[in-house]
C-alpha cells in the first residue's frame, strides 16, 4: 500500500500560549482522512483539502519535524490529529506518526494526540517515555456506545468497544486519556442513553475528562453538509428532510432536546468526570514549579 506526498515547508505551527488541551503547537503529518465518518467538518471548502477521503503523507516529515522541534525557543505541549487522523492505515506501515513521538522525546516536549484509532496503544512505550517528564494526552473520539451504529456513523474505523478497550490500556500505564463526545448528531445518537452509557464507559475505562463543547449538535456547511445529506438518505432514510425542515441552512444545527446537555453535565459530576476545558486543563498542566521549567 502506497502511500502519496504533498510538499511542506514546515509542519509544526508556531507557538501558542495555552491552546486545545493546553497545547502550544499543531502538527498534521497527514492530509485527508479515510475513516469515512459522515459528519467530519474537515470536508468543509474553507480547509482546501482537494480529495479529502485521500490519506497523503507530508514529504520528509520527519526531516521538517526535527528541524521545526530544533527551532523553537519553547518548549510545549504538540497536538496532532486536528484535521487528520495521525493513526490512519499508512501510519501501520510508514511509522511518521511513531517518527514524529520519537523526536518530540528526544526534544523534551509533550504530546496530545486526537484519535479515534486503537493503533496509538502501539506507541505506548514513547508515550510512557515522554510522559516522565512532560504532559502527555490522548483523546479518543467517541460519539456512541452502540457499536452497530458506530459502523454507520465512523465506516471505515476502529468500533468504539475497541477505542474503550485502548483508553483502559493507556489508562492502566498512567497516561491521561479523555473522550471528546462530539458531535451528537440530531435524531441519531442523541438520547439520554447514548449519552449516560459514554460516560459510565468513560468512568469504567479510567478517563480523566469527557469533552463535548458548549453544547451537543453537529455544523454543517458547504459540501460538508451535501456529504452529511448523502449519507442521511443511504443510512437513515427520512432524516435528511427533517434536517431541512428543522434547520435550513443554519451553520449550527442543535439537538432537539435542549435538556440533553445539562443531562450530561450531571453524570460528569455522578461520576467526577472534568467536563469543561479550564478544568480539563488544570488536569494536564503540571504544577506550577514544573510548569516554569516545562515551559
Amino acid at each position: 500500500m502506497n502511500i502519496n506526498t504533498i510538499p511542506a515547508k514546515t509542519i509544526i505551527s508556531t507557538y501558542t500560549p495555552c491552546g486545545w488541551f493546553g497545547s502550544n503547537y499543531n502538527m498534521n503529518i497527514y492530509k485527508g482522512c479515510c475513516h469515512g465518518c459522515i459528519y467530519c467538518d474537515s470536508r468543509s471548502e474553507c480547509y482546501r483539502i482537494q480529495d479529502f477521503d485521500v490519506v497523503r503523507a507530508k514529504a520528509n516529515a520527519l526531516e521538517i519535524i526535527e528541524q521545526d522541534l530544533l527551532k523553537k525557543r519553547k518548549k510545549g505541549i504538540v497536538i496532532t490529529g486536528a484535521m487528520s487522523d495521525p493513526y490512519n492505515p499508512y501510519e501501520a506501515i510508514y511509522e511518521l506518526t511513531r517518527g514524529a513521538l520519537k523526536l518530540i522525546s528526544r526534544y523534551g516536549f509533550g504530546i496530545c494526540i486526537d484519535t479515534k484509532s486503537d493503533m496509538v496503544v502501539r506507541d505506548i512505550d514513547l508515550l510512557i517515555k515522554i510522559n516522565r517528564y512532560s504532559p502527555v494526552i490522548v483523546n479518543f473520539t467517541i460519539t456512541t456506545a452502540d457499536d452497530n451504529l458506530c459502523k454507520k456513523i465512523e465506516q471505515n474505523v476502529c468500533l468504539t468497544s475497541e477505542r474503550i478497550e485502548a483508553i483502559k490500556k493507556l489508562t492502566a500505564e498512567g497516561i491521561k486519556c479523555g473522550i471528546l463526545l462530539m458531535p451528537v448528531l440530531p435524531f441519531i445518537n442523541d438520547t439520554k442513553d447514548n449519552i449516560q452509557s459514554i460516560v459510565q464507559m468513560g468512568y469504567e475505562a479510567g478517563v480523566s475528562w469527557i469533552y463535548a463543547g458548549d453544547g451537543f449538535g453537529v455544523t454543517l456547511r458547504q459540501n460538508q453538509r451535501e456529504y452529511y445529506y448523502e449519507k442521511l438518505d443511504e443510512l437513515f432514510p427520512g432524516t435528511k428532510l427533517i434536517y431541512i425542515n428543522r434547520y435550513g441552512d443554519s451553520y449550527i444545527c442543535g439537538v432537539p432536546d435542549y435538556s440533553l446537555f445539562e443531562f450530561f453535565l450531571s453524570e460528569c459530576a455522578y461520576y467526577n468526570i472534568a467536563n469543561n476545558m479550564d478544568d480539563i486543563i488544570r488536569e494536564i498542566l503540571p504544577p506550577v514549579m514544573e510548569q516554569i521549567s516545562f515551559f
